[in-house]
């Protein structure tokens, strides 16, 4: 199969998922640009760039799959993998963020809070 015998919906699709996802991205960035503090960033980066990369991974799954005339399996395991690094690497931001707002104020943590 060439690229000129992909069905018409299926690129149709396939250009509406990637112009979504790259508008998801975008706003997701810009949200980077325009949030007060480290808090507010991370929670607009995690949504807008996570439901771009789903969209863009679809795109490329339809497509892929159609042209290979067989179910492509790397971009699956790409969305594993994203979908399971992407929340650990923020949780782990966002606890660096609170440890460092922490040292900055000088408080120090009471008799029944958790300090790891």
């Amino acid at each position: 199969m060439t690229m000129d015998e992909i069905p018409f919906w299926a690129d149709l699709l396939g250009s509406l998922l990637l112009i979504s996802g790259s508008l998801l991205t975008l706003i997701g960035s810009l949200g980077l640009l325009r949030l007060p503090n480290l808090f507010s960033r991370m929670h607009g980066i995690t949504l807008g760039n996570t439901l771009g990369l789903g969209c863009v991974l679809l795109a490329s799954i339809l497509i892929a799959s159609i042209y290979a005339e067989r179910f492509v399996f790397q971009e699956v395991l790409i969305t594993l993998f994203m979908i399971s690094t992407s929340p650990v690497t923020t949780i782990l931001l966002m606890r660096s963020g609170i440890y460092r707002k922490r040292a900055d104020t000088g408080k120090k943590p009471e008799a029944g809070q958790d300090t790891n």
